[in-house]
């Protein structure tokens, strides 16, 4: 058996064991990459850590570090509820204010499933407290945070951009930042009409009476509805640094061109100089779990590109008559892997393995790896996926978790089924 069938089959079995068991799958990496480096491909141990990607443990860190700090000290609930002061109070434009919230979490470095645990119980207890619809108002938490998720400067961007570079294709970090943020977006309006949000329009928070009014009649009898709205705050000294900190490191990331891990680094190291005893915990919060998913995946990304089994898929998937039907088959592997596994984990793996589809098939490089980023990622609303779980976690009272889990499900299942297929449509045909 050659040794792309032995790293194929290694890399299922990964999955598999990451899926059914509580095995960090980045662990699962490590030992895959150790086993078929050296007893498959003869490489030797130093040559299989050189495959390890310290440019992304590194943004990990760095990113994960600052966002701790801007949580502890409350930053990241004055951005919501000065979000939510902004609109006005109109109830309709609070599912919005979390899409747009978890967006910019995560689109400044923000791991995914840590930006939708902040924001989801929030926004989860406005759905309770002003009765909108739970499942658009938890969809809209993760479709933000996937929204928000491919930016130049977060961590499904750099992790794409960063495999782009490797194999030397052309930078291409607008088009997969906006390709996902509108496919995000439009999925959000979808559900925004589906689910109630037409009849969101005639409710308003008054912010000088800190309740909320609605005119029409929540329970549709045409009388007034008020309800207790949260308390806005000022900003204390800590968080407005906090805020500048996080304006500073975009800024200088974007730039100047700087690493994004050195720079959030450096900020996160200043703000605990300046506020010792509240940071001195935070670097403990770091996502040390994602780190050693992302180092073990992306070492074991490296062995399976050495036995040759990207070329092997991508040449059988080109082989298949059509490269755009290969592409269309790579979309559904990565959605329907991810909606059961790690999207950050499957984004290393799935890119290399659709590049003979880029050099062979005439498919543009930003439009297939848009396609694969996004396919791999807006199935994270599945209850099977960190995201989808989270929102199931903080369902709530005045709905049953059953029947919760139910309407997760079943969204999960439409968006695995449709969205690759819809994305490949929209990304993949039109330039091909």
């Amino acid at each position: 058996m050659g040794p792309e069938y032995v790293a194929i089959i290694a890399l299922v079995a990964l999955f598999v064991i990451g899926t059914v068991l509580p095995v960090n799958m980045g662990a699962l990496g490590f030992v895959a990459a150790w086993l078929v480096g050296m007893y498959s491909l003869g490489l030797d141990e130093s040559e299989i850590i050189g495959g390890l990607s310290g440019d992304l443990v590194l943004t990990i860190v760095g990113v994960t570090y600052l966002f701790a700090i801007a949580n502890n000290n409350g930053t990241v609930e004055l951005i919501v509820d000065t979000a939510v002061k902004a609109v006005g109070g109109r109830v309709a434009l609070i599912p919005w204010v979390m899409f747009a919230v978890t967006a910019i979490l995560t689109g400044v470095g923000a791991v995914s499933p840590a930006a939708c645990a902040i924001v989801g119980p929030i926004a989860l207890g406005f759905a309770g407290r002003y009765n909108i619809n739970p499942l658009m108002m938890g969809m809209f938490v993760v479709h933000g945070a996937q929204g928000g998720g491919f930016s130049p400067i977060s961590i499904y961007g750099s992790v794409t951009n960063g495999v782009m570079a490797e194999a030397g294709l052309p930078s291409s970090e607008l088009v997969i930042f906006l390709s996902s943020l509108v496919v995000n977006l439009l999925m959000a309006l979808l559900l925004f009409v589906l689910l109630g949000g037409r009849r969101l329009m005639g409710m308003r928070i008054d912010p000088s009476q800190e309740d909320v009014e609605d005119k029409d009649g929540a329970d549709g009898t045409g009388g007034t509805a008020t309800q207790t709205r949260p308390t806005a705050r000022r900003a204390r000294t800590d968080q407005v640094l906090t805020l500048v900190a996080f304006v500073g490191v975009a800024a200088i990331a974007l730039a100047f061109e700087r690493n994004i891990g050195f720079v959030a680094i450096t900020a996160a190291v200043l703000l605990t100089m300046l506020s010792p005893a509240q940071n001195s915990g935070a670097v403990k919060q770091v996502a040390w779990p994602t780190v050693l998913l992302v180092a073990g995946v992306s070492t074991y990304a490296f062995v399976l590109v050495e036995a040759g089994s990207s070329e092997f898929v991508g040449r059988w998937a080109a082989g298949l008559g059509a490269a755009a039907i290969g592409a269309l088959i790579l979309c559904y592997v990565g959605g329907i892997v991810s909606a059961f596994a790690s999207s950050t984990a499957l984004l290393p793996v799935i890119i290399p393995i659709g590049l003979p589809l880029i050099a062979e098939g005439g498919i543009s490089a930003g439009l297939f790896v848009a396609a694969l980023a996004v396919s791999s990622t807006i199935v994270d609303v599945s209850p099977f996926s960190t995201n989808g779980a989270l929102m199931l976690a903080n369902r709530p009272d005045n709905i049953g978790e059953r029947d919760y889990y139910r309407q997760i499900l079943t969204y999960g299942v439409i968006v695995t089924l449709a969205g690759p297929l819809l994305v490949w449509a929209a990304l993949v045909l039109p330039g091909w």
